[in-house]
């Protein structure tokens, strides 16, 4: 057994390139891991700007000096966040409240619908059935509003730290974009300096995890103001609140639109019932999520990102039972990541390309 892990180790470690690059990968996922609560400000910080350092790269293209093309970069950022806070906001919390306190009202007209059924349709369902719809019904309606009440309770709770939060974070950006150079550098400085495999590796996910995330970023706005000016015009209630539940289901891959169909579809039904307003409702609101997938994404994501659906999913699942919905958003720039380690790792043999597996065209025996 020995011998045999012993030749494995040679095969694969006998680099010392692949061995600082399995270093910094292990401390890094470590960090996150084992203290991501701990350092949740400075992630963020950093996350927040890496995905503005491509606004200020592009001023300083336009020959705008760094430090002007940082402050103007940041007020912007500063002013949609206090624009969110002061406006967006104070409605979605409002709207929540609203569609907790007429979840009951939905239920009871959910279950005088169900029992109608066994007599419209006794081939299909039984009255034994209906009951057990129902008690799950209202179980699950029981375990959303403990929900609700916790998280409220819990928000509350750590108002204080979210309002540190809101303080340290702008700065901690603002100085992220104006020493890059000084910081980089002296991180750098503790690195060893034969790092080529690593740098390789960096500059093929540096590309592909920054065009994704600001595209991710683009079609999470567009989204969400199509489909508020369309539930707006077809005045549907929780308009804000739905659209802003639509534009976040495109940061999971083939099931937020699934999932975020059912709330949309349920308010509108107990709002306008079986009619006209219904219907078209419905129908525009499958136009936007055609366009989003046939459109949209391959607009801001044309060979970005190369993975096979399964991939995609998996690390969907793996990371978002890691880190959450960070780890969600995060799920296939992660996967990107393993991809170009897999790609770039020296081995024997031959193994199969990911992209390759991910190919439509590719041959099938």
């Amino acid at each position: 057994m020995i011998p045999v892990l012993r030749r494995w180790y040679e095969r694969h470690f006998s680099d010392p390139q692949v061995v600082i690059l399995a270093f910094l990968l292990l401390v890094g996922f470590a960090v996150v891991l084992f203290a991501g609560r701990l350092l949740a400000p400075l992630l963020a910080s950093i996350i927040i700007a890496y995905l503005l350092e491509g606004a200020v790269r592009r001023l300083v293209v336009w020959r705008i000096p760094r430090m002007a093309a940082v402050t103007l970069v940041f007020l912007v950022f500063m002013a949609v966040l206090v624009a969110s806070l002061l406006v967006v906001v104070p409605v979605l919390s409002q709207q929540i409240t609203q569609l907790v306190r007429e979840l009951p009202n939905m239920v009871v007209q959910g279950q005088n619908i169900l029992l109608q059924l066994p007599e419209r349709y006794p081939q299909f369902i039984t009255e034994e059935q209906v009951r057990e719809i129902m008690g799950a019904i209202r179980a699950e309606s029981i375990a959303l509003g403990q929900r609700v009440v916790n998280l409220t309770l819990t928000s509350a709770m750590h108002a204080v730290t979210i309002l540190v939060y809101l303080v340290i974070v702008p700065i901690m950006v603002f100085f992220l974009l104006k020493d890059k150079e000084a910081i980089l550098g002296w991180i750098t400085g503790f690195l060893p300096r034969d790092r080529g495999l690593a740098n390789e590796v960096w500059a093929e996910v540096n590309m592909k995890i920054a065009s994704y995330v600001r595209g991710k970023f683009v079609e999470i706005l567009i989204v969400w103001a199509v489909s508020y000016l369309t539930f707006i015009y077809f005045d549907l209630n929780y308009a804000l609140l739905l659209s802003f539940m639509v534009g976040l289901s495109v940061i999971i891959p083939y099931i937020g639109a699934a999932l975020v169909t059912i709330p949309v579809a349920m308010v509108a039904y107990f709002q306008f019932g079986v009619s006209s307003e219904f219907a078209y409702l419905l129908v525009a609101y499958a136009v936007i999520q055609f366009l989003d997938g046939n459109v949209l994404v391959p607009l801001l994501f044309s060979e970005v990102v190369n993975l096979h659906p399964v991939a995609i999913i998996t690390a969907v699942i793996l990371f978002g039972g890691l880190w959450g919905l960070w780890g969600v958003f995060f799920a296939i720039p992660l996967a990107t990541l393993i991809q170009a380690v897999i790609r770039s790792w020296p081995r024997h043999g031959h193994i199969p390309d990911v992209e390759a597996l991910s190919s439509p065209d590719r041959e099938t025996d």
